[in-house]
Formats: structure tokens, C-alpha cells, sequence
């Protein structure tokens, strides 16, 4: 397998395959919870972020660990051993009677969910510097394929039951590991690997591993106010359409298939073509506008209407963060690579952490009839938004702007 030429069709399909099952069981899970615990949307939103804090407490412990281990072993074992744990994860979702087996099937899925740190690592490897940024953005569009065909499949198969689409999110993450058992190559050779160091893999070691490069503990500050920002979409997007707009499994598998959509005309072409024209930093400075306008504007959405179209402002957003990570990981070695993203994980871990908590809390207390502004959430993410864009700023004056004609490459520090 190691002697195979790695293709970035391997990952994409594989990244794919994974974030529809993940995509299938979203719409059903407020109708879930309140079933299960017989909870109002408020409370149930509040649950749910729950679920996520567990799982990311889990990955915050364990990605770094997992990084470590991809680069002395390899990225391909790292990433199956993820899809299989997700795998039991579906299955314990699917077969739970009660909302505390839900929470031990988010431990495990906790413990090996490395798949798109490990798949970061493997775009890192085989990337050469001009092409990093449209690679990277290639990911992203998998991402938002998955979030096309996922959601508005599992808003279908919610219909039918609400437990049909954990049984077919689980049978697709196992197709998704024999893909990659049987296919997918390895992209880390043996020469550019490095053993394993309890001192770098724990997750305070992970984090300080970011620290030792002044441009890329300035983007990860940066990355993870963006990534709570980015919680107040996430975790209460499905609560905030069946609260405010009585949307049901359908209704919100087809806003997000739309997502999808807009995501993967962004990431997947739109991104290449805007960061060659205008360089690494004003792509960045322009995702972050987009992204803090976007927030305000759904925080403020009074109808279906008006929240698809400010979904075109949103994605735009997306610009952003795959021009931030091309930068970040330009600055280290192949052989470091996983590391750093495993270090990005546990950072996006420790936001997922608070994040969803923090939004979920706020989506509760104004959805009160003395408090009644369920926008809440999107209008606490414009702030932590407008908090990246100032650190993104701070931090790319020591970065030089690439030229014209390499304005994919990931930008030089400064001497």
C-alpha cells in the first residue's frame, strides 16, 4: 500500500463518505432528545450541546495522542482506527434506550474521531507549498458534499424513524473503512517519520508544540474564537429553525443540504480562484467580514426566507479558514505535520468544549417568554468573529503578502 502514488481522490472520497453519515443523523436529534427526555427545544438544545462537549472533551485528550502516532506510523492506520470507533459510536446511537448510553456512544466516538485531523495531515503531505491552499480547500468541499447529501438524506430517513439513519450512518462509516483498508495509500514515508513522545502527544504538550512558531500561535488564537464563533451555527442551527420556524427532520436536512451546496461552490473552486487574485491575507481578511456579517444577519432572520438568503453572506466565510491552515501548515516540516494538526485538533476540541455549552445556554435563556430572542447564539458568535478578525490581523503584519502569480503558496515570516 506504501508503494502507491497517494491521490487526493482517496481522501476526498473518504472524507466524504464520512461527513454524510455524520450529516444523516443531525436532523433527527432535536425530535430525539425530546423524545427521549421529554424536553422543550430549549432544553433539548441545551442537552445536545451536552453530547458535544463530551465527545470534544474525549478528542481533546486523545487527537494529540492519535497525531503523535501518524507520524511514526503512518496516516492511513490513524484514520481507519477513526472510522471504526465512529462506526460503534452510530451503532450505540441507534440502539440506545436512554440519553446516558447516547453519552457513553459520544466517549468512544471521542476517543478515535482523528479522521479529518488525520486527513489534514495527509493533505499537508502530499501538497506541494503553491497548491496547499486549493488542497486544502478541497477537504473543505468534501466536507460540504458530505453536508449536501447527508442532511437532506437523513431528513428523508427521519420520516421513516428516527433511528433509521444511526443504522445507515453506521453501515456507511464501515464501508468507508474497508475503502480505506483495501485503497486508500499511505502519504507519510517512512524517512519523514518520527517516533512518538508522551511529552508532545499530551494535550498541554500539544498545545505548547503551537507556541513554538510566533505565526502559527497567533493564527490557532485566532482559529479558535472562529471555531466558537462557529459553534453558534453548528450546535443550535436544527434547534434554532424548529424553535423559531417549527422545521421538522425534512425542513432541516434541506437547509443544511443548501449549506452544503453554497459550502462546496465556496471551498471546493470559488477559494482558489479569489486567493490567487488577491492574495493569502486579503482571502482571510474577506472570509472574516463575511463570516461576522453573516452571524449578525441570522441573528436578526425573521423568516425562512430571510435565512437562506443570508446564507449566501455566511458561506463566504469559508474562505477563510482554509487560507489560514495553508499558512500554518507552511511553516512546518512534512514530519511535523501531524502533530500540528493534531494540535489544531485539540485546540478546535477545547472550543467544541465551551462552545456548544455556551451557546447552548444562551439559546435557552432567550427562548424564555420574558427573554424571547432566539437569535442569541449567532449575534455571541459575531463577537467572537470580530475577535479572530483583530488577532488575524495582528498576527499577518509578520507574515509577507506572496506575490501575485503565487498567491496560493503559503505566505514566508517575516525575517
Amino acid at each position: 500500500m506504501s508503494k502507491r502514488t497517494p491521490a487526493l481522490g482517496f481522501i476526498f472520497i473518504t472524507v466524504l463518505i464520512d461527513i454524510i453519515g455524520l450529516g444523516l443523523v443531525i436532523p433527527i436529534f432535536p425530535d430525539l432528545l425530546t423524545e427521549l427526555g421529554g424536553f422543550t427545544y430549549g432544553e433539548a438544545s441545551l442537552k445536545g450541546t451536552q453530547l458535544v462537549a463530551v465527545y470534544a472533551i474525549m478528542q481533546f485528550i486523545f487527537a494529540p495522542i492519535l497525531g503523535g502516532l501518524s507520524d511514526q506510523y503512518g496516516r492511513r492506520l490513524v484514520l481507519l482506527i477513526a472510522l471504526f470507533g465512529l462506526a460503534v459510536d452510530y451503532l450505540f446511537l441507534a440502539l440506545a434506550p436512554t440519553i446516558a448510553l447516547l453519552f457513553i456512544g459520544r466517549i468512544i466516538a471521542g476517543m478515535c474521531g482523528a479522521s479529518f485531523t488525520t486527513a489534514s495531515a495527509y493533505i499537508a503531505d502530499v501538497s506541494p507549498p503553491e497548491k496547499r491552499a486549493k488542497n486544502f480547500g478541497l477537504l473543505g468541499a468534501a466536507f460540504a458534499l458530505g453536508f449536501i447529501i447527508g442532511p437532506a438524506l437523513g431528513g428523508f430517513l427521519g420520516a421513516l424513524g428516527l433511528r433509521v439513519p444511526f443504522f445507515i450512518s453506521a453501515g456507511l462509516t464501515l464501508l468507508n473503512f474497508l475503502y480505506g483498508f483495501f485503497f486508500l495509500p499511505e502519504s507519510l514515508p517512512k524517512e519523514s517519520r518520527r517516533k512518538f513522545s508522551w511529552k508532545r502527544a499530551n494535550p498541554a504538550g500539544s498545545l505548547k508544540q503551537l507556541k513554538k512558531n510566533p505565526i502559527i500561535v497567533g493564527l490557532a488564537s485566532a482559529l479558535f474564537f472562529v471555531y466558537i464563533a462557529g459553534h453558534s451555527v453548528q450546535s443550535q442551527w436544527s434547534y434554532f429553525g424548529a424553535e423559531m420556524f417549527e422545521w421538522g427532520p425534512k425542513e432541516i436536512g434541506a437547509s443544511l443540504g443548501v449549506i452544503g451546496v453554497m459550502v462546496a461552490i465556496v471551498q471546493g473552486g470559488l477559494i482558489g480562484v479569489i486567493s490567487k487574485k488577491l492574495g493569502n491575507k486579503k482571502t482571510i481578511y474577506l472570509g472574516l467580514f463575511f463570516n461576522f456579517a453573516g452571524l449578525v444577519l441570522f441573528s436578526l432572520a425573521q423568516t425562512t426566507t430571510m435565512l437562506y438568503i443570508f446564507l449566501g453572506v455566511y458561506v463566504l466565510g469559508g474562505l477563510a479558514g482554509p487560507t489560514v491552515q495553508a499558512i500554518m501548515a507552511g511553516q512546518v516540516p512534512n514530519s511535523e505535520q501531524g502533530e500540528l494538526q493534531g494540535g489544531l485538533t485539540s485546540l478546535m476540541s477545547l472550543s467544541s468544549i465551551f462552545g456548544p455549552i455556551m451557546m447552548g445556554i444562551t439559546f435557552k435563556f432567550f427562548t424564555t417568554e420574558e427573554y424571547y430572542f432566539p437569535g442569541a447564539p449567532f449575534a455571541l458568535g459575531a463577537v467572537f468573529s470580530l475577535v479572530c478578525a483583530i488577532l488575524c490581523i495582528r498576527t499577518l503584519r509578520k507574515v509577507e503578502e506572496p506575490k501575485a502569480d503565487e498567491a496560493t503558496t503559503p505566505a514566508k515570516t517575516m525575517a
